[in-house]
């Protein structure tokens, strides 16, 4: 839930912020993917659909979309609830980033492969 700091004076919350949050939730499942640590090497699409405010409680959907020997590439949708009492659930953006699989050197390593 984004609070006032997160946003302008008139209470619509940075972009940046929103960008923020997105990678936060791509990496879960890219890090999950990859069995260890990512990085974020690209934001190849980024969709502000609607505003988000102060107040609004935001929900990250994120899924893995394409692997390749060291990357995978995740969608994220960006749903936000407004409204205590009736909450409209509305998509306020979309984006896909793509990460690649680090090793303690944090050097790209390949992807374990899946069974």
């Amino acid at each position: 839930m984004p609070m006032p700091a997160d946003a302008n004076v008139h209470g619509d919350v940075f972009g940046g912020w929103i960008m923020a949050q997105t990678d936060l939730a791509g990496s879960i499942p890219a890090a999950r993917r990859a069995g260890g640590r990512v990085a974020t090497v690209a934001v190849t699409s980024f969709v502000f659909k609607q505003p988000v405010f102060v107040g609004d409680l935001l929900s990250f959907y994120a899924r893995v979309i394409k692997t390749g020997n060291t990357s995978i590439t995740i969608d994220v949708e960006v749903w936000a609830e407004r409204g205590r009492l009736d909450a409209q659930a509305v998509k306020v953006t979309e984006a896909t980033l793509v990460y690649v699989a680090t090793d303690a050197n944090r050097k790209p390593r390949a992807l374990p492969t899946t069974d």
